[in-house]
Protein backbone atom coordinates (compact mmCIF):
# COMPACT_ATOMS: atom_id res chain seq x y z
CA UNK A 1 0.00 0.00 0.00
CA UNK A 2 1.40 3.32 -0.83
CA UNK A 3 1.68 6.04 1.61
CA UNK A 4 -1.62 7.99 0.28
CA UNK A 5 -3.28 4.75 0.24
CA UNK A 6 -1.81 4.21 3.83
CA UNK A 7 -3.49 7.67 4.82
CA UNK A 8 -6.63 7.00 3.04
CA UNK A 9 -7.19 3.50 4.70
CA UNK A 10 -6.26 5.10 8.12
CA UNK A 11 -8.66 8.58 7.64
CA UNK A 12 -10.79 8.27 4.82
CA UNK A 13 -11.88 11.73 4.79
CA UNK A 14 -8.59 13.22 4.54
CA UNK A 15 -7.00 10.19 1.94
CA UNK A 16 -10.73 11.56 -0.32
CA UNK A 17 -9.78 15.62 0.05
CA UNK A 18 -6.10 14.81 -0.79
CA UNK A 19 -6.95 13.91 -4.47
CA UNK A 20 -7.83 17.94 -5.19
CA UNK A 21 -4.29 18.52 -5.82
CA UNK A 22 -4.64 16.28 -9.05
CA UNK A 23 -7.83 16.91 -10.48
CA UNK A 24 -8.01 19.00 -13.94
CA UNK A 25 -9.31 21.96 -12.90
CA UNK A 26 -9.16 23.92 -9.21
CA UNK A 27 -11.45 22.60 -6.90
CA UNK A 28 -11.05 25.48 -4.11
CA UNK A 29 -8.36 27.63 -5.19
CA UNK A 30 -6.64 29.84 -2.72
CA UNK A 31 -7.97 32.63 -4.28
CA UNK A 32 -11.75 32.44 -3.07
CA UNK A 33 -12.78 33.68 0.32
CA UNK A 34 -12.14 30.80 3.19
CA UNK A 35 -15.97 30.50 3.84
CA UNK A 36 -16.31 29.50 0.20
CA UNK A 37 -13.34 27.21 -0.05
CA UNK A 38 -14.79 25.38 3.05
CA UNK A 39 -17.42 24.40 1.69
CA UNK A 40 -17.03 23.86 -1.96
CA UNK A 41 -14.31 21.44 -0.47
CA UNK A 42 -17.37 19.77 1.28
CA UNK A 43 -18.88 19.64 -1.83
CA UNK A 44 -15.91 17.83 -3.44
CA UNK A 45 -14.94 15.10 -0.96
CA UNK A 46 -18.88 14.38 -1.65
CA UNK A 47 -18.42 14.18 -5.40
CA UNK A 48 -14.61 12.75 -4.94
CA UNK A 49 -15.96 9.60 -2.61
CA UNK A 50 -19.30 8.99 -4.50
CA UNK A 51 -16.93 8.49 -7.54
CA UNK A 52 -14.76 6.35 -6.03
CA UNK A 53 -16.93 4.16 -4.80
CA UNK A 54 -18.64 3.94 -8.21
CA UNK A 55 -14.94 3.49 -10.20
CA UNK A 56 -14.06 1.21 -7.26
CA UNK A 57 -11.47 2.90 -6.13
CA UNK A 58 -11.96 3.12 -2.38
CA UNK A 59 -8.98 2.20 -0.22
CA UNK A 60 -7.98 -1.29 0.41
CA UNK A 61 -9.07 -2.31 4.19
CA UNK A 62 -12.98 -1.51 3.95
CA UNK A 63 -12.70 1.91 6.16
CA UNK A 64 -15.60 2.98 4.03
CA UNK A 65 -18.10 0.47 3.55
CA UNK A 66 -17.98 0.18 7.50
CA UNK A 67 -18.36 4.05 8.06
CA UNK A 68 -21.51 3.38 5.67
CA UNK A 69 -23.22 0.19 7.68
CA UNK A 70 -22.21 -2.18 4.97
CA UNK A 71 -20.79 -5.79 6.18
CA UNK A 72 -17.46 -6.49 4.93
CA UNK A 73 -19.41 -9.74 2.56
CA UNK A 74 -21.23 -6.91 1.17
CA UNK A 75 -17.99 -4.08 0.92
CA UNK A 76 -17.02 -4.99 -3.09
CA UNK A 77 -20.57 -4.50 -4.24
CA UNK A 78 -20.85 -1.31 -5.44
CA UNK A 79 -24.55 -0.62 -5.68
CA UNK A 80 -24.93 -1.82 -2.39
CA UNK A 81 -22.25 0.82 -1.12
CA UNK A 82 -24.26 3.52 -3.55
CA UNK A 83 -27.32 2.73 -1.44
CA UNK A 84 -25.41 2.70 1.80
CA UNK A 85 -24.34 6.09 0.28
CA UNK A 86 -27.58 7.31 -0.37
CA UNK A 87 -29.46 6.39 2.87
CA UNK A 88 -26.22 8.58 4.79
CA UNK A 89 -26.57 11.52 2.61
CA UNK A 90 -29.98 11.58 3.23
CA UNK A 91 -29.41 11.54 6.94
CA UNK A 92 -27.39 15.29 5.95
CA UNK A 93 -30.97 16.51 5.87
CA UNK A 94 -32.62 15.38 8.70
CA UNK A 95 -30.21 13.71 11.15
CA UNK A 96 -26.79 12.58 11.09
CA UNK A 97 -25.03 10.75 8.95
CA UNK A 98 -22.04 8.29 9.54
CA UNK A 99 -19.20 8.95 7.28
CA UNK A 100 -17.23 11.84 8.57
CA UNK A 101 -17.37 13.54 4.57
CA UNK A 102 -20.98 13.30 4.89
CA UNK A 103 -20.85 14.98 8.39
CA UNK A 104 -18.75 17.37 7.03
CA UNK A 105 -21.14 18.22 4.27
CA UNK A 106 -23.49 18.83 6.76
CA UNK A 107 -23.04 22.77 7.87
CA UNK A 108 -22.31 23.64 4.16
CA UNK A 109 -25.88 21.94 3.31
CA UNK A 110 -27.60 23.99 5.94
CA UNK A 111 -25.48 27.60 5.70
CA UNK A 112 -25.86 27.63 2.14
CA UNK A 113 -29.52 25.59 2.03
CA UNK A 114 -28.98 23.43 -0.33
CA UNK A 115 -31.16 20.68 -1.67
CA UNK A 116 -30.62 17.19 -1.96
CA UNK A 117 -31.06 16.47 -5.84
CA UNK A 118 -27.80 17.62 -7.13
CA UNK A 119 -26.18 15.15 -4.78
CA UNK A 120 -28.71 12.29 -5.66
CA UNK A 121 -28.03 13.27 -9.61
CA UNK A 122 -24.30 12.40 -8.51
CA UNK A 123 -24.85 8.92 -6.72
CA UNK A 124 -27.70 8.20 -9.67
CA UNK A 125 -25.12 8.47 -12.40
CA UNK A 126 -22.32 6.28 -10.38
CA UNK A 127 -24.66 3.88 -9.88
CA UNK A 128 -25.94 3.84 -13.76
CA UNK A 129 -21.95 3.32 -14.20
CA UNK A 130 -22.50 -0.25 -12.89
CA UNK A 131 -25.39 -0.80 -14.92
CA UNK A 132 -24.80 1.04 -18.27
CA UNK A 133 -21.48 0.81 -19.87
CA UNK A 134 -22.33 1.88 -23.55
CA UNK A 135 -24.21 4.94 -25.13
CA UNK A 136 -26.18 4.97 -28.31
CA UNK A 137 -26.74 8.40 -29.06
CA UNK A 138 -24.91 11.68 -28.15
CA UNK A 139 -28.46 12.60 -26.68
CA UNK A 140 -28.19 9.34 -24.34
CA UNK A 141 -24.35 11.23 -23.62
CA UNK A 142 -25.83 14.26 -22.59
CA UNK A 143 -28.67 12.95 -20.63
CA UNK A 144 -25.77 10.78 -18.46
CA UNK A 145 -23.92 13.95 -18.04
CA UNK A 146 -27.14 15.81 -16.54
CA UNK A 147 -26.27 13.25 -13.54
CA UNK A 148 -22.80 13.02 -13.23
CA UNK A 149 -21.44 16.58 -14.18
CA UNK A 150 -24.22 19.07 -14.21
CA UNK A 151 -25.12 18.98 -10.50
CA UNK A 152 -21.46 19.91 -9.92
CA UNK A 153 -21.30 23.66 -11.71
CA UNK A 154 -25.09 23.84 -9.77
CA UNK A 155 -23.89 23.20 -6.83
CA UNK A 156 -21.42 25.64 -7.40
CA UNK A 157 -23.74 28.44 -7.83
CA UNK A 158 -25.63 27.55 -5.00
CA UNK A 159 -22.48 27.65 -2.47
CA UNK A 160 -22.21 31.32 -3.82
CA UNK A 161 -25.76 32.36 -4.22
CA UNK A 162 -25.25 33.16 -7.72
CA UNK A 163 -27.88 30.88 -8.90
CA UNK A 164 -30.34 32.48 -11.59
CA UNK A 165 -32.28 29.91 -14.79
CA UNK A 166 -29.62 31.64 -17.47
CA UNK A 167 -27.09 30.57 -15.05
CA UNK A 168 -28.45 27.22 -14.35
CA UNK A 169 -28.26 27.21 -18.20
CA UNK A 170 -25.09 27.58 -19.00
CA UNK A 171 -23.01 26.37 -16.19
CA UNK A 172 -25.12 23.45 -17.42
CA UNK A 173 -23.25 23.27 -20.63
CA UNK A 174 -19.46 24.08 -19.08
CA UNK A 175 -19.89 20.92 -16.92
CA UNK A 176 -21.35 18.76 -19.88
CA UNK A 177 -18.31 19.87 -22.25
CA UNK A 178 -15.75 19.04 -19.49
CA UNK A 179 -17.17 16.14 -18.90
CA UNK A 180 -16.77 15.10 -22.48
CA UNK A 181 -13.57 16.41 -22.30
CA UNK A 182 -12.43 14.27 -19.57
CA UNK A 183 -14.25 11.34 -21.62
CA UNK A 184 -12.19 12.25 -24.95
CA UNK A 185 -8.32 12.25 -22.43
CA UNK A 186 -9.84 8.98 -20.57
CA UNK A 187 -10.89 6.45 -23.60
CA UNK A 188 -8.46 3.70 -22.97
CA UNK A 189 -9.16 4.43 -19.21
CA UNK A 190 -12.76 3.77 -19.52
CA UNK A 191 -12.39 0.97 -21.62
CA UNK A 192 -10.24 -0.71 -18.99
CA UNK A 193 -13.40 -0.72 -16.94
CA UNK A 194 -15.51 -1.77 -19.99
CA UNK A 195 -17.22 1.56 -20.46
CA UNK A 196 -17.03 3.92 -23.56
CA UNK A 197 -18.53 7.31 -23.55
CA UNK A 198 -18.06 7.83 -27.68
CA UNK A 199 -21.62 7.44 -28.62
CA UNK A 200 -22.53 4.18 -30.49
CA UNK A 201 -23.77 5.82 -33.62
CA UNK A 202 -21.11 8.45 -34.17
CA UNK A 203 -18.28 5.12 -33.77
CA UNK A 204 -20.68 3.43 -36.73
CA UNK A 205 -20.46 6.81 -38.60
CA UNK A 206 -16.72 7.04 -38.30
CA UNK A 207 -16.48 3.33 -39.01
CA UNK A 208 -14.84 2.64 -35.74
CA UNK A 209 -15.50 -0.46 -34.12
CA UNK A 210 -14.60 -0.88 -30.23
CA UNK A 211 -11.18 -3.02 -30.74
CA UNK A 212 -10.07 0.21 -32.53
CA UNK A 213 -9.64 1.69 -28.91
CA UNK A 214 -7.66 -0.67 -27.50
CA UNK A 215 -4.37 -0.10 -29.79
CA UNK A 216 -1.60 1.47 -28.31
CA UNK A 217 -1.96 4.82 -30.85
CA UNK A 218 -4.92 5.45 -33.11
CA UNK A 219 -5.78 4.96 -36.35
CA UNK A 220 -7.28 7.67 -39.20
CA UNK A 221 -10.66 6.84 -37.87
CA UNK A 222 -10.87 7.46 -34.51
CA UNK A 223 -8.82 10.16 -34.77
CA UNK A 224 -11.87 11.88 -37.21
CA UNK A 225 -13.99 10.21 -34.06
CA UNK A 226 -12.24 12.20 -31.48
CA UNK A 227 -11.92 15.55 -32.94
CA UNK A 228 -15.85 15.38 -34.46
CA UNK A 229 -16.54 14.86 -30.48
CA UNK A 230 -14.15 17.93 -29.63
CA UNK A 231 -15.73 19.98 -31.67
CA UNK A 232 -18.89 19.22 -30.23
CA UNK A 233 -17.02 20.03 -26.41
CA UNK A 234 -15.58 23.36 -27.80
CA UNK A 235 -19.19 24.29 -28.93
CA UNK A 236 -20.33 23.49 -25.72
CA UNK A 237 -17.70 25.81 -23.68
CA UNK A 238 -17.68 28.34 -26.09
CA UNK A 239 -22.20 28.83 -25.47
CA UNK A 240 -21.58 28.44 -22.10
CA UNK A 241 -18.44 31.11 -21.91
CA UNK A 242 -20.89 34.20 -21.27
CA UNK A 243 -21.92 32.78 -17.88
CA UNK A 244 -18.59 33.96 -16.69
CA UNK A 245 -19.35 37.46 -17.43
CA UNK A 246 -22.44 37.35 -15.74
CA UNK A 247 -20.39 37.50 -12.52
CA UNK A 248 -17.80 39.38 -10.45
CA UNK A 249 -14.74 39.00 -8.67
CA UNK A 250 -13.03 36.39 -7.52
CA UNK A 251 -15.81 33.78 -8.84
CA UNK A 252 -15.53 34.80 -12.48
CA UNK A 253 -11.97 34.01 -11.60
CA UNK A 254 -12.84 30.82 -10.84
CA UNK A 255 -15.43 30.18 -13.77
CA UNK A 256 -13.11 31.29 -16.25
CA UNK A 257 -10.92 28.61 -14.75
CA UNK A 258 -13.26 25.97 -15.43
CA UNK A 259 -13.74 27.25 -18.89
CA UNK A 260 -10.39 28.00 -19.74
CA UNK A 261 -9.68 24.25 -18.38
CA UNK A 262 -11.75 22.87 -20.95
CA UNK A 263 -10.22 24.92 -23.61
CA UNK A 264 -6.81 23.74 -22.75
CA UNK A 265 -7.49 20.53 -22.95
CA UNK A 266 -9.28 20.26 -26.24
CA UNK A 267 -6.19 22.22 -27.56
CA UNK A 268 -4.17 19.62 -25.54
CA UNK A 269 -6.21 16.32 -27.63
CA UNK A 270 -5.58 18.57 -30.82
CA UNK A 271 -1.97 19.31 -30.41
CA UNK A 272 -1.48 15.47 -30.00
CA UNK A 273 -3.26 14.70 -33.17
CA UNK A 274 -6.58 13.29 -31.37
CA UNK A 275 -4.58 10.00 -30.48
CA UNK A 276 -5.95 9.94 -27.00
CA UNK A 277 -4.58 5.83 -26.73
CA UNK A 278 -1.15 6.42 -25.23
CA UNK A 279 -2.61 8.42 -22.56
CA UNK A 280 -4.44 11.61 -21.43
CA UNK A 281 -3.41 14.86 -23.37
CA UNK A 282 -2.64 17.46 -20.48
CA UNK A 283 -2.52 20.75 -21.47
CA UNK A 284 0.32 22.86 -19.77
CA UNK A 285 0.46 25.75 -17.44
CA UNK A 286 1.60 28.55 -19.71
CA UNK A 287 -1.61 27.27 -22.55
CA UNK A 288 -3.87 27.11 -19.10
CA UNK A 289 -3.07 30.40 -18.20
CA UNK A 290 -3.20 32.14 -21.78
CA UNK A 291 -6.65 30.32 -21.95
CA UNK A 292 -7.98 31.82 -18.80
CA UNK A 293 -6.62 35.17 -20.34
CA UNK A 294 -8.65 34.95 -22.84
CA UNK A 295 -11.57 33.49 -21.18
CA UNK A 296 -11.58 36.66 -19.25
CA UNK A 297 -11.92 39.14 -21.82
CA UNK A 298 -15.02 37.45 -23.20
CA UNK A 299 -13.02 36.22 -26.42
CA UNK A 300 -13.45 32.84 -27.54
Amino acid sequence: MTGTGTARALDPERGTLDKAAGENFPVAPFFLPPAWRTDLMAVYGFARLVDDIGDGDLAPGGADARLLGVTPQEAEDRLVLLDAFEADLRRVFDSTPRHPLLRRLQPTVRRRRLTPEPFLGLIAANRQDQLVGRYETYDDLLAYCELSANPVGRLVLAVTGTSTPERIRRSDMICTALQIVEHLQDVAEDLGRDRIYLPAADMKRFHVEEADLATKSAGASVRALIAYEAQRARDLLNEGAPLVGSVHGRLKLLLAGFVAGGRAAVRAIAAADYDVLPGPPKPGKVRLLREVGVTLRGEG
